[in-house]
């Protein structure tokens, strides 16, 4: 696997600190020597690499990722991504849609949302973590294909422009209800020979119990145990192919023992 720090914001200042995130994550990841299938994580060998980004300039930031995203996406190589805040997914998801339909091999385009919101307000020109979603969908994502999972708090905006779309989605109640079931049916929406699988995870779908150091915390969310169980299992899906992991602010963790820092470095570890 290959891990892409990728430190870039566009929040409208919301979001600041979790620039930060990607290295404070990486140094935590040095204190965990396996993950839970025993599999040694010797740091040191990790293939590792970094997006340059240019934090007075969001177009040209945007257009690095994506550019470099379109060459990481082509090697054989499952990724992780770190960023930053949701916005780095517009560029990402654009890339992997790109990727998804080239010509000399086409997938199915899958993308899984972990999030306590869902991104589907009406997009600025250079999509903010608010509305990246809406915006990948309006340049061409299938929305049938948009799984979101873990939300609990939406605008009227946005369930108005779910419904329209067709967007899935699997809610908290459905979750809590029956964990595993729930992961069957994630699991299932992923599956195929012909699909290629993104996962995106916002750290607020985790209870902020667990997971405090974030921009918009939101109450009731799932227990980082049961999110670990996810991962765990959605890791083992053939179709996929990219991760990203976002809105860790290191800035605000300082206050909870990097408690939610350590958290994104555990997830890391579960995915490898």
């Amino acid at each position: 696997m290959l891990i892409v720090n990728v430190p870039s914001i566009n929040g409208l200042g919301k979001t600041k600190g979790c620039e930060k995130a990607g290295e404070k994550i990486l140094e935590a990841l040095k204190n965990i020597h396996s993950n839970e299938n025993g599999k040694v994580i010797d740091f040191n060998l990790l293939d590792k690499k970094n997006i340059h980004i240019d934090a007075e300039n969001i177009i040209s930031s945007q257009e690095n990722i994506y550019d470099e995203a379109m060459s990481i996406f082509n090697s054989d190589e499952r990724i992780l991504f770190i960023g930053g805040d949701h916005s780095i997914s517009y560029p990402l998801g654009k890339a992997f849609l790109r990727y998804c339909r080239n010509e000399e091999n086409i997938k199915e385009p899958t993308l899984i949302v972990f999030d306590a919101h869902a991104d589907l307000m009406k997009p600025m020109k250079e999509p903010t973590h608010e509305e990246w979603l809406r915006a990948l969908i309006e340049k061409g994502f299938p929305a049938k294909n948009v799984l979101l999972v873990g939300v609990r708090n939406m605008r009227k905006d946005e369930i108005i422009f779910l419904k329209e779309k067709g967007i899935r989605i699997i809610s908290m109640n459905q979750l809590q209800s029956d964990l595993e079931d729930a992961c069957d049916i994630i699991m299932e929406f992923a599956n195929g020979e012909d699909k290629e699988s993104y996962l995106s995870i916002d750290i607020d779908v985790i209870d902020p119990a667990y997971a405090p150091a974030t921009g918009y915390p939101e109450s009731g969310g799932l227990s980082s145990r049961e999110f670990i169980y996810l991962i765990q299992r959605l890791q083992r899906l053939k179709s996929l192919k990219a991760i990203d992991l976002v809105e860790i602010n290191p800035e605000k963790d300082i206050n909870f023992d990097f408690m939610t820092t350590k958290l994104g470095a555990k997830i890391v570890a579960e995915m490898i």
